[in-house]
């Protein structure tokens, strides 16, 4: 069947991912592949101390991201997007959206980037036994109510941002399970939250007196192929004012980046892992056993179809690169040079790989954000250097791109301690957009193969695009992981980099630099 038939009559799959800095939508065909694209460039906002987006920026950034598709569709098929076999949306998981009982914002969205909640974390984790991370959904509630905050009185749902936008469009208060884990500890044997710990939470708010309990106020917990509803007349509106996309559209459950993430790369199957490095930056390795202790530096939650998976999960990643790589651009620009920006992060990540293994004596922190891996609840981005060091743009370009990858590393030697088994390891993200660069790099941090899927630029917006698929043309009996390797991956094991061990060694030196330097990151907090 041609494209513009397939299209036309509504067989395409749409995924539609919120990142946190760009919102993708993908259109896939009969066998996952991407037929058309669109994306709307958005920011977060550093307002009141906290890390915020307006409900505006939410619904006309959806609505723009989506018009950019349709009109792709009708530049290259000559279609009208009317009708779609399902929808997914995901997004940038955890943090605190919180509502009323008419379903209006009761506070301003709080993003996962925000470190406001480390006393309740510390509380939570230790009642529970369990690590509950700083930006986790119900951190922030805790939070909330040990500050006392008035809002909680007048609560009545809370969720994510792929759960808020889901509801919206589909009337449905309910959550894909890899999402959901990063609001609530989820029980793998039962696919739900861990009821022990709701019970245990319930027992520590008893005496505020609030009307409702934990489970009352939490979306519905789904597994990936269930069925999570219909887009509504008034869903169709929001997603296309124009009125040419029809309502009745089924929806998958809505997940989380990290979850879609590993549905891009086939990294679903137990000891499969995958690396995302974008604004943020997160391994996920999908375990075959539980780990032997509990480590606050450590994740645990679940893949799309609820199989625990241990997460090492690091506030900054890309942000000081781009905004370098932005200063470079204006220095361009100013010397009457016409520079696209794509062409500027190619040759500059180039550059980096002609620098010293050990980065030359140069060091970075890449921090706008706290970072809970180690133990900073604010950040200052720095660049600092050795009156010797050897400073030149590679060195300077490769010390950024190492400065990236270092937190996650100091994540990823607990589970090498924890003795934890991966065959597979995939990278995808902005990061790994310059042909090998990236990957390189981060196969020396993790001192092991890492593999980059062509596909791996397409990112979450294609993973939740297969998640809605795979709730479309799932066969009886079939799993996720048997649809992704048969149906989607069948033969393509993407360009796999082994561990240079010449830049294994310099990244290790690196480390030893970037440990003893984090007293300078700390104090540089006081001014």
């Amino acid at each position: 069947m041609e494209i513009a038939q397939y299209i036309q009559e509504g067989k395409a799959v749409l995924g539609i991912e919120f990142g946190s800095t760009r919102i993708k939508a993908v259109l896939i065909g009969e066998q996952g592949e991407p037929l058309a694209s669109g994306s709307h460039n958005w920011e977060n906002r550093l307002e009141d101390g906290v890390w915020t987006y307006h409900e505006e920026d939410i619904w006309n950034g959806l609505a723009d991201c989506y018009r950019s598709l349709a009109e792709q569709v009708q530049q290259k098929y000559n279609v009208t997007l009317t009708k779609l076999a399902a929808i997914g949306f995901s997004a940038m998981m955890h943090g605190y959206l919180a509502f009323d009982a008419k379903g209006d914002f009761l506070v301003p969205f709080r993003t996962w980037r925000n470190t406001m909640t480390e006393e309740a974390a510390e509380q939570l984790t230790k009642r529970f036994a369990f690590n509950i991370p700083q930006r986790w959904s119900i951190a922030h509630l805790y939070q909330a109510i040990l500050n006392e905050e008035p809002h909680l009185s007048k609560l009545s749902y809370f969720t994510t941002l792929a759960g808020y936008v889901h509801w919206k469009l589909t009337d449905e208060k309910v959550l894909g399970v890899g999402d959901a884990s990063g609001m609530f500890p989820i029980d793998s044997e039962t696919g739900d939250y861990d009821s022990k710990m709701l019970a245990q939470f319930d027992e520590m708010i008893a005496d505020r007196g609030y009307s409702w309990n934990i489970k009352d106020i939490l979306p519905k917990v789904l597994s990936a192929g269930e069925e999570a509803g219909v887009l509504t007349e008034r869903g169709a509106a929001l997603l296309d004012p124009t009125g040419s996309l029809q309502a009745g559209i089924p929806l998958c459950p809505p997940e989380g980046d990290a979850g879609t993430g590993m549905v891009a790369t086939d990294s679903v199957g137990v000891r499969t892992g995958n690396v995302s490095a974008g604004t943020s930056i997160f391994a996920m390795v999908v375990l075959e056993q539980a780990l032997k202790q509990v480590h606050t530096e450590i994740d645990m939650v679940t893949t799309p179809s609820g199989e625990p998976v241990a997460m090492v999960h690091c506030n900054n990643c890309t942000s000081d690169i781009n905004a370098w790589v932005n200063l470079f651009g204006e220095f361009a620009d100013y010397m009457g040079f016409s520079v696209d920006t794509g062409t500027l992060f190619t040759k500059l990540f180039q550059k980096a790989e002609e620098g010293a293994a050990d980065c030359g004596g140069l060091l970075s922190y890449n921090y706008f954000s706290g970072e809970g891996v180690t133990a900073l609840d604010a950040g200052r981005p720095l660049f600092v250097r050795k009156p010797d060091a050897a400073f030149n743009l590679a060195n300077f370009m490769r010390t950024h791109l190492y400065s990236a990858l270092a937190t996650l590393k100091i994540g990823l030697d607990i589970l090498q301690q924890e003795q934890v088994q991966v065959d597979k390891m995939y990278g995808h993200g902005g990061f790994f957009t310059t042909k090998g660069v990236g990957q390189r790099i981060t196969a020396a941090a993790m001192n092991a193969p890492v593999s980059v899927m062509e596909t791996a630029g397409e990112g979450g917006a294609w993973g939740i695009a297969l998640l809605a698929d795979f709730m479309v043309h799932k066969q009886e009996g079939q799993s996720l992981a048997q649809y992704l390797e048969d149906y989607v991956f069948a033969g393509n094991e993407g360009t796999t980099i082994a561990p240079d061990p010449e830049i294994v060694q310099g990244f290790e030196q690196f480390m030893e630099s970037y440990r003893g330097g984090l007293q300078i990151e700390e104090t540089s907090l006081h001014w």
